[in-house]
C-alpha cells in the first residue's frame, strides 16, 4: 500500500477514535451510558427483545445476539480504559495554547491498541450472528442498514 494512502487511513482512523471518544464523553446526563451497570443489562435485555421481535429471532439467533452485545460492551468497555473522566482526558490536551501531541498519540495508541486486541471477538461474534440468519433476516438487517444511511440516521 502506497504509504501516502496508509498515512491518510491512519489519520482518518485516529480522527475516528478521538471523535468516538469525544462523543462517548459527551455530558449528556441522561440515556443509556450513565446508569449502573443494572441499566445496562436492562437496556440490553430491551434491545435483544426488540430486536428478537422485529427480525423474529428464535431463542438460538437471541443467545447470539446476547454474545454479539456482551463482545460489544467488553470493546467499549476497554476503549474506554481505566480513565474515571476520559472527557477531562481530552479537555487537557487542549487545555493550553499548543495541543499536547505526546499525550494525544499516547491516547490515540491505547484506543487503537484496545479496539485491535478486542475486535477479533466483536467479528467472530457479529460474523456468527449474521450467518446463522436465514436469508430473509439478513435482507431485513440489510434495509435497515440502507434506510438509516438514506435518512443520514
Amino acid at each position: 500500500m502506497k504509504l501516502w494512502l496508509k498515512r491518510t487511513l491512519l489519520g482518518v482512523f485516529g480522527a475516528g477514535v478521538l471523535f468516538s471518544g469525544l462523543s462517548a464523553c459527551s455530558s449528556r446526563q441522561h440515556g443509556w451510558g450513565h446508569g449502573g451497570a443494572g441499566d445496562h443489562v436492562q437496556h440490553q435485555a430491551k434491545m435483544i427483545d426488540y430486536a428478537g421481535k422485529k427480525l423474529d429471532l428464535n431463542d438460538a439467533q437471541k443467545q447470539r445476539l446476547n454474545v454479539l452485545a456482551g463482545k460489544l460492551q467488553e470493546q467499549r468497555a476497554a476503549l474506554m480504559g481505566a480513565s474515571k473522566d476520559p472527557r477531562a482526558e481530552l479537555q487537557a490536551l487542549v487545555a493550553s495554547d499548543k495541543l499536547d501531541k505526546t499525550k494525544a498519540q499516547a491516547l490515540i495508541e491505547e484506543k487503537t491498541g484496545a479496539i485491535r486486541s478486542k475486535s477479533p471477538e466483536v467479528l467472530a461474534a457479529a460474523a456468527d450472528f449474521f450467518d446463522n440468519l436465514n436469508p430473509a433476516q439478513q435482507q431485513q438487517i440489510r434495509d435497515l442498514m440502507n434506510h438509516r444511511r438514506r435518512w443520514g440516521g
